[in-house]
């Protein structure tokens, strides 16, 4: 027995320090591919944020030169002169965080240049504006110069901002990557480390007692084990929900800046076109029609951003009401997508998060109808019981396989975390050919949260 355990021995000590030394090395690897990974997301923020800025500051100065072109109040210039100079400024900041990148740079050089006309037309609008040159600065006015460069202005940062948006994807891939690594690793170092702990078993199997004791430690690590696995898997169930909680309060505050910002931005320029539009009563033909066109545009844009709004939170939900909102839901959807949708809804007395949650899944619903159920007819009922309420979405489309249901469908996870959160349950059933049937059941009293 002697001579059996000490080449165990002599195995299991350099298979355990074989095994940490991977483990040390494999960590600092995923760390510092982390920290690179880290670093570019921070610097690709950095850049997303500097470009709306230029975009924000492009506008600024478009409005000061308009209010200034309109009334001819000096007061406009100050806004148009300082938007400038930030202008400059933002500029030469991109320069410096796109100066290390060959393909971004040669992307900014050409935004660049687009701004460059831009500037140099708003300022040829400006002068002849204090020299008194009424033909020539209105002529310009009316062009589609000046629009045309911020159509490109806007066209080439958009281009910058998606190249960022991909750079801060590969970041986060590179982060997955390096966590996975780790976890690899770890499990490496748990193999090597049971089976070390194997041969030593091995080893001392004649010695009972120490041989109970052991096991009775194991008992208890593996108690303790699955008690932290518990408690782990109902934190990461609640950091989901409270992250859930916050998309939605970052959609609130999103809504409430379109609504404020957004909003009045374009009901000012509705009104500086009326106000010009009643200055020039006697332009000619072409001239009103370019301002009816601006003005339906704008129409059209006030009208968007409500939509946009009403996506991101719906007003109704406390205005009119869980039942009317899906009402005005699918009326709104059906016009978008040329769907028949039916609804059948009862009234309900719900809390605020629970109403939110149904709309939401209403509204999941019918956008994967709309996306990929190629459907001609959809349902949506809604029924109240005594101490539960059951909510129920449906179609006539291609359906699909539900134990083909790949594990990145975040949209169906995202549906039934949601409903499991609030205490209810979501069933999901489909069949090719067949359409798909999506129905929640939601208790009227929502659970309490686990305090943190």
């Amino acid at each position: 027995m002697k001579w059996f355990s000490i080449p165990k021995m002599a195995i299991s000590l350099p298979l355990a320090v074989l095994a940490a030394a991977a483990l040390i090395f494999i960590n600092e690897t995923s760390f510092q591919q982390s920290t690179r990974a880290a670093a570019s997301i921070e610097e690709a923020q950095q850049t997303r944020g500097a470009v709306n800025k230029l975009l924000q500051h492009m506008l600024d100065a478009e409005t000061g030169q308009r209010g200034y072109l309109l009334t001819g109040d000096p007061r406009y210039l100050e806004p148009y002169d300082t938007a400038t100079a930030d202008i400059n400024q933002n500029m030469e900041t991109l320069r410096q965080l796109f100066s290390p990148y060959k393909d971004e740079l040669a992307e900014f050089s050409i935004l660049a240049n687009h701004i460059s006309r831009k500037l140099s037309e708003m300022d040829l609008s400006v002068r002849m504006r204090k020299q008194g040159n009424e033909d020539a600065w209105k002529f310009v006015l009316t062009t589609d110069v000046g629009k045309e460069h911020m159509e490109a202005i806007r066209e080439q940062s958009a281009k910058l901002i998606a190249s960022n948006i991909i750079k801060m994807e590969q970041g986060q891939a590179q982060i997955k990557k390096s966590l996975q690594l780790s976890r690899i690793g770890i499990a490496t170092m748990a193999l090597a480390g049971l089976l070390a702990f194997y041969m030593y078993l091995i080893q001392t199997k004649a010695l009972l007692s120490a041989g109970k004791r052991e096991q009775e430690s194991l008992q208890r690590e593996r108690d303790m084990l699955e008690k932290q696995v518990r408690e782990r898997t109902a934190t990461l169930a609640e950091l989901a929900t409270h992250l859930q909680q916050v998309r939605e309060d970052e959609r609130g505050h999103l809504a409430r800046e379109l609504h404020d910002e957004l909003g009045a931005l374009l009901t000012a320029a509705k009104l500086d076109v009326a106000r010009l539009k009643s200055r020039l009563g006697g332009s000619p033909p072409e001239a009103t029609e370019r301002l009816q066109h601006l003005t339906n545009t704008l129409n059209s844009g006030i009208a968007l951003k409500r939509r946009i709004v009403e996506d991101l939170r719906p007003s109704s939900l406390s205005h009119l009401g869980l039942v009317a909102s899906l009402e005005i839901l699918a009326q709104e959807f059906g016009e978008r997508s040329g769907l028949h949708i039916t609804t059948d809804l009862e009234p309900v007395e719900l809390a605020g998060s629970a109403q939110l949650t149904i709309y939401r899944l209403v509204q999941e619903s019918l956008t994967n109808i709309g996306k990929y159920a190629q459907a001609h007819q959809a349902d949506i009922s809604l029924e109240n019981f005594d101490r539960y309420i059951t909510v129920e979405v449906k179609d006539d489309g291609r359906g699909f396989d539900t134990s083909q249901v790949r594990p990145s469908s975040h949209g169906l996870a995202g549906m039934r975390h949601r409903v499991e959160a609030a205490g209810g349950r979501l069933t999901v059933t489909s069949a090719v050919g067949k359409g798909t049937r999506i129905s929640a059941v939601l208790p009227k009293t929502t659970p309490a949260q686990p305090a943190r």
